[in-house]
């Protein structure tokens, strides 16, 4: 198993379209590794899979085992090199995480202006303090210091517990609390569905059997509580149901119509297509809202820098008149 960390969605997206683009073109796969041009961080990853590959490993298990590819994506790979070429997967892939990389990015560009903004409010709001005496040099720098450090290891800790895969009664608290979020819950369930189904469909289209997809696609999902609930479809599948039979028993479906899309989908044989056609409606879905809270975020931070300022700078007292002490 690889002790790497997951390569960033942009750097993913890089690497499956070149892979894609080699595979179109007819190049061995050696070839097109030794082709292939990444930065910095997957450099080493690249080497290491070109070494395993010249060892007569799979592509799938010499991506995964340097780092390049992620469990689910190499059983895609394998399933996709063994029943023939891999270039749609790498297509679809490309595709998934390019959109992945776009979600994200968006955000981060509408948060950059607010943050600066923040960070400025934290140096400026302590200045009268400080030019009046009443607060120290080193009062003043662990007062603009303190928030951002507090902040910084509140989103650390924030990741680390989404991140975690435990069973434990906090993580299944703070995943339950998740899905009854105003509005953020039902966005939640979207795109643990979303991924599942994505992620079902990718795996259908590879070649996988259903039975062999089902489970794997289900560790895709964040939530434990959508997890256990999508996992819950193995079984009746295995007992001859349809997916579109099984799927109705689920109580998180984002959509009444995915049951009817689901048995369509199965009549005509094109269930893997059915499937990433709505994963890629879901995806647009989830653009938009990151969009409205790209558009939204910013403001709220601004308005509560402003408010922040105003009352620093009020309650100081620096900016009144001052009597002398004599006349007190």
């Amino acid at each position: 198993m690889s002790s790497f960390s997951p390569l960033s969605f942009a750097l993913r997206a890089q690497l499956y379209q070149h892979l894609a683009a080699m595979e179109k073109a007819g190049l061995p796969t050696d070839k097109a590794f030794a082709l292939l041009k990444l930065a910095a961080p997957a450099k080493q990853r690249v080497d290491q899979a070109r070494k395993l590959l010249g060892r007569g490993k799979d592509i799938a298990s010499a991506g995964q085992q340097s780092g390049l590819f992620g469990e689910l994506d190499a059983q895609l790979l394998r399933a996709a090199t063994s029943a023939g070429s891999p270039a749609k997967s790498y297509q679809r892939l490309a595709e998934m995480y390019a959109q992945k990389a776009s979600m994200r990015q968006t955000i981060l560009a509408r948060m950059r202006l607010p943050v600066a903004i923040f960070i400025l409010s934290l140096l400026i709001q302590p200045l009268p303090a400080l030019v009046s005496g009443s607060l120290s040099a080193k009062a003043y720098l662990w007062g603009c210091l303190r928030p951002p450090l507090i902040l910084a290891a509140l989103y650390y800790l924030g990741r680390a517990i989404l991140n975690r895969r435990s069973n434990s009664l906090f993580s299944l608290g703070l995943d339950r609390l998740l899905l009854q979020l105003p509005i953020f819950g039902v966005m939640h369930v979207r795109h643990n569905v979303r991924d599942f189904f994505e992620s079902l469909g990718l795996m259908l289209e590879a070649g996988l059997p259903m039975l062999e997809a089902l489970p794997k696609a289900s560790q895709t999902m964040g939530n434990q509580l959508l997890r256990a609930e999508f996992e819950q479809l193995f079984s009746r599948v295995q007992r001859g149901a349809t997916l579109a039979e099984a799927s109705a028993h689920l109580k998180h479906l984002p959509e009444p119509y995915l049951i009817s899309l689901i048995q369509s989908g199965e009549a005509s044989g094109t269930l893997p297509d059915t499937l990433l056609r709505y994963a890629s409606g879901e995806t647009e879905i989830l653009m938009r809202f990151q969009q409205q809270l790209a558009d939204w975020l910013p403001r709220l931070v601004y308005g509560a820098v402003m408010l922040s300022m105003a009352y620093s700078l009020l309650s100081s007292g620096a900016f009144m008149p001052q009597l002398p002490d004599e006349l007190k």
